[in-house]
């Protein structure tokens, strides 16, 4: 891996978006994500390596660490600050198809339910993983993932609920998406929700941290 490749994934890691930005405080005046995944293209460096060992490396990093209750929200926002300012270097390369994502997700709270911490979250991490998220928001119903689905019929589909009142809906979902698409991977999210229940609605797997499902979708993707 080439110096400036790890300074990327360090820079994700640690939440410098751009020189101007105070933090972190030790890396203070020096270029971010944003100037050195600009200057890493510049030198002719694949964008493809760009994001799977520079971006993906660093949010896996902090996505570890924040499973590990070593770092917390606010360090994982700034993350996905960092990530999103290298992603606009890289987006003209996945619209040219030079970078492929490694498959679509799709990610919403279940009818019902406004809560979206928990959602964005995941997206944030499911984003810095390489993947092309797909956010439908919150109070969504199973018509909306279905249609999601129609447009995206190889996506991976991902709902949240924090409430025990709709977690009702969440098994009406994941019946109507079994319907339409049986061989869809869906998983689930929220903090009433267990294994045992996933199972039970016929989930394919339940997480109760973000990039404990990066991981598992990195293994069914690859």
């Amino acid at each position: 891996m080439s110096e400036i490749i790890e300074r990327i994934a360090q820079c994700i890691e640690r939440g410098k978006v751009n020189a101007a930005s105070p933090y972190p405080p030790d890396l203070k005046g020096q270029d971010g994500a944003d100037e050195l995944t600009a200057a890493a293209l510049q030198m002719g460096i694949p964008p493809s390596d760009v994001l799977g060992q520079g971006l993906v490396i660093g949010m896996n990093a902090i996505g570890r660490k924040f499973s590990e209750n070593k770092v917390f929200v606010p360090d994982l926002l700034m993350a996905s600050k960092a990530m999103q300012a290298a992603m606009k270097h890289l987006k003209p390369y996945f619209e040219s198809g030079q970078a492929q994502h490694r498959g679509t997700f799709i990610v919403g709270t279940v009818q019902g339910d406004l809560h979206d911490i928990g959602k964005n979250l995941v997206s944030m991490v499911m984003e810095g993983g390489g993947w092309e998220v797909i956010d439908l928001g919150v109070d969504v119903n199973a018509d909306k993932f279905l249609n999601a689905l129609k447009d995206h019929p190889k996506a991976v589909v991902g709902l949240s609920a924090l409430l025990t009142t709709t977690m009702v809906n969440m098994e009406k979902t994941v019946a109507a998406i079994r319907q339409q698409s049986p061989d869809t991977v869906v998983i689930v999210g929220g903090a009433p929700l267990t294994s045992e229940f996933a199972k039970k609605i016929g989930a394919n797997a339940y997480f109760p941290d973000p990039q404990g499902a990066l991981d598992y979708l990195t293994g069914v993707a690859a």
